[in-house]
């Protein structure tokens, strides 16, 4: 019966597709993440491929499981045609789940740890943290970094502008925004950048987690970040808010939330926002626009929820960065506000996505659910990365561009439960997951006929050149990964011991295929692994939590290369190890959190003496974080802490490069977030942040490196009633002393951290 009814749920979708293909419209889904588009001079966006492909995995995932559906005349269909399915009217009561904020609104009490589900920090053998709606709100937030990388010392990013997507590492580790997970489903989330607007929480999980998530896509494993959209509260909501970013970005965001129903059984939330303008970087423009929809139904024992999301990220005059050419040393670092591509240079990227989600109670104790979405991204870009030729600061530069398209499905099946056995608890999960990516990649190089030369101090550009008349296709990569999840937490002693055992079995298959001729460039890639994780937290009181876990994150392995000697090789994914232990307090108002950890991540080369390409290498990243958060003191709220990471590279190709620190990452990193709700003037909030970052080396050796920084940053806001309509007002300046601080961006070895800006906004409710 309910998965009839969750079947019949996707057709009943599949069939709307196919009434409503020239309706703009997006939507999205608390547990999953993806956008749709449709319009007359295109197909209707995927909502067929995404019931498809959802109703795929279920199908899949149970056979695996060794249950067979193809009795149930619900969702049967021929091969030629699929008969229209109507989902059966259900009586709803009941109110959705909500995870509660901490002391002081900027954190929140849970989050989401995989398919464990939600789970209290003080209650999670990991080290998680998770952002409130009011703290992205309060911060004017402009992408996800901005939000995580704030006062986390365990996250880095480079604070540089007008990078095509957003860079951060978490405990060492490089992470690709491509594996952020919306609503816990991987590849819904925007592909290069996420506009933090329709999302009222922000997770992040540190560690590998391939149990909890299954093997990201891009291979992530120094942590997770899971986006989870805004749901319609009880009370209706309209909210509007005006912005405005230095030099002269200017910008607006509405907010609209309903419940309908005689119990309020279907929400309905809207969000749309537009910004566009100069930044605080000479010559740099930014565009963004961005509107979602998130419906749900909630009922006694049901509850459904459909999102979707379309989203772009436009920009001119970017900082991609610069290269030193050999023998040249740092330069003195140029004013903050300076761009190394002309005004001309540009990228383009546009997301859109749908998904579902069905939860059925089976019973008090068993929880059974599916969840699906389908993505699409486009990327085009037009920009060039230079090189500094000599220490006065001549550099040359040439542009080159992409026009990406990426088709992403996604989908996720599981039974969530409890049990008694004696007197041993169990929460145990599991889950079959789906994945699959089509990447075309289309580009050109070398616009100009010969590098243009001008000085890192001063640039000068000259005119727009023509851009290719046609774009050649380059490389199509399909990626399908799929897995089955399984983990059982055990608990003791009242509960007082937690014993979590998992195992997740992974497979991973990819062709690559020359974009042109669709000629197979290497043999196909298709390999699994298994990766095991066990964790134990002890709650030695009220206030305090010990943990202890080893887990492990998969990549996908590579083939080795026609230039070395055993060309062809196929080399299975490979593991990130993580060890880690940890303490929790929770003084009620005030919580501290510290880990120890040791993470060992394998790195490929081919060995300069036999010519044997293998996945020799490894970094070994050993690291120390204690991190707070709360309100310490009436009208005081602080957030922070201190974290010592060291990312040795203890085998490598070369022996002069074992033992020394990995290229782009601090060795420490010191974040003090300070709020102060004044007595002077009531609703008045100042606030404070400084950030300090030790020095990071730019080559395998370690010998070129750039020096640590400090950056404060400080603002206020007021909240007032205002003819019966609360009213917020905003001000932040970021980097208030206009420190010039070389930093290391995505792509290249040098850059400039962003200048002294001023962000403003204001915030009505009617």
């Amino acid at each position: 019966m309910i998965i009839d009814s969750l079947m019949s749920f996707l057709n009943k979708t599949n069939n709307l597709n196919h009434e409503g293909a020239n309706v703009n419209h997006h939507c999205q889904h608390r547990a999953t993440g993806s956008t749709a588009t449709t319009g007359s001079d295109q197909p209707a966006f995927p909502l067929t491929r995404l019931a498809k492909g959802m109703r795929a995995a279920i199908l899949i995932s149970l056979s695996a499981a060794g249950l067979s559906l193809a009795t149930s005349p619900v969702y049967a269909e021929s091969a030629a045609d699929e008969e229209e399915a109507v989902l059966r009217a259900i009586t709803v009561e009941g109110e959705a789940e909500t995870v509660e904020s901490y002391a002081g609104e900027q954190v929140a009490t849970g989050g989401r740890v995989g398919f464990l589900g939600e789970k209290d920090f003080m209650e999670t053998p990991f080290s998680t943290i998770s952002y409130t709606e009011k703290y992205i709100a309060d911060q004017q937030a402009r992408d996800i970094s901005d939000i995580i990388a704030k006062t986390d010392p365990a996250v880095y990013t480079s604070g540089i502008p007008g990078e095509s997507q957003e860079s951060y590492s978490i405990r060492g580790l490089s992470s690709s925004v491509g594996d952020v997970t919306m609503n816990g489903l991987a590849g819904m989330a925007a592909y290069y950048r996420n506009s933090p607007e329709m999302f009222e929480r922000v997770d992040v999980l540190k560690g590998p987690s391939a149990l909890l998530n299954g093997m990201p896509p891009k291979g992530s494993a120094g942590g997770t970040v899971n986006l989870v959209t805004k749901r319609a509260g009880d009370e209706p909501l309209t909210r509007l808010t005006a912005s405005y970013m230095s030099d002269a970005q200017y910008g607006g965001h509405i907010d609209l939330g309903r419940r309908f129903g005689e119990d309020g059984q279907f929400g309905v939330r809207f969000n749309s926002v537009y910004r566009d303008g100069e930044t605080a970087v000479n010559d740099q423009d930014k565009k963004v626009t961005m509107s979602s929809v998130g419906l749900d139904w909630r009922g006694e024992r049901m509850r459904l929820s459909a999102d979707l999301y379309q989203s772009e990220d436009n920009g001119k005059g970017l900082t991609r960065g610069l290269t030193l050419a050999p023998g040249v040393s740092l330069p003195s670092v140029p004013d903050p506000d300076v761009s190394w591509n002309p005004p001309w240079a540009f990228y383009e990227s546009s997301d859109e996505g749908a998904m579902l989600r069905g939860e059925f109670d089976l019973s008090d104790h068993l929880t059974f659910y599916a969840t699906g979405g389908s993505s699409e991204t486009e990327f085009k870009s037009n920009m060039g990365a230079g090189r500094i030729l000599n220490d006065a600061g001549d550099f040359e530069i040439n542009f080159s561009g992409v026009a990406d398209k990426i088709e992403r499905t996604s989908a996720e099946v599981g039974l969530m439960g409890d049990a008694t056995t004696g007197a041993i608890g169990h929460e145990f999960a599991v889950n079959a997951t789906y994945y699959d990516e089509d990447y075309h990649l289309n580009g050109f190089r070398n616009l100009l006929p010969s590098p243009w030369v001008t000085n890192i101090y001063d640039p000068v550009w000259g005119p727009e050149p023509a851009l290719p008349s046609s774009i050649m296709a380059i490389t199509r990569t399909q990626t399908r990964l799929t897995s089955l999840g399984l983990a059982d937490t055990l608990s003791f002693a009242q509960e007082r011991v937690q014993l979590t055992l998992g195992v997740r079995r992974q497979e991973v298959r990819t062709d690559s295929f020359n974009g042109t001729t669709g000629a197979r460039l290497s043999k196909r890639y298709d390999e699994s692994a298994t990766s095991p994780a066990v964790a134990v937290l002890v709650k030695a009181s009220e206030e305090i939590s010990l943990y202890a876990n080893y887990i492990e994150g998969l990549s996908q392995g590579s083939i080795a290369p026609n230039t070395a000697d055993n060309a062809g090789e196929v080399f299975a994914p490979y593991k990130t190890k993580q060890r880690e232990v940890g303490i929790k307090f929770d003084l009620g108002e005030f919580a501290h959190t510290l880990g120890v950890y040791e993470i060992e991540r394998p790195s490929s080369y081919t060995d300069p003496t036999t010519n044997v390409f293998s996945f020799g290498g490894e970094q070994r990243n050993r690291g120390v974080e204690w991190g707070f958060f709360g309100s310490p003191l009436d009208s005081v709220r602080l957030m922070g802490g201190v974290a010592y990471s060291d990312a040795e590279v203890t085998k490598a190709a070369s022996d002069d490069n074992e033992g020394q620190q990995a290229v782009g990452l601090p060795k420490w990193q010191g974040k003090l977030g300070v709020e102060w709700d004044t007595p002077m003037l009531p609703g008045l909030t100042l606030t404070a942040n400084a950030t300090s970052v030790s020095k990071q080396y730019l080559n395998a050796d370690n010998s070129l490196s750039i020096p640590g920084h400090t950056v404060f940053d400080l603002g206020a806001r007021h909240s007032s009633v205002v003819s019966d309509h609360q009213l917020t007002l905003r001000a932040a300046v970021t980097n208030v002393g206009n420190k010039a601080y070389w930093a290391k961006p995505h792509y290249t070895s040098l850059a400039v951290g962003a200048p002294r800006t001023v962000n403003l906004s204001a915030t009505v409710d009617f």
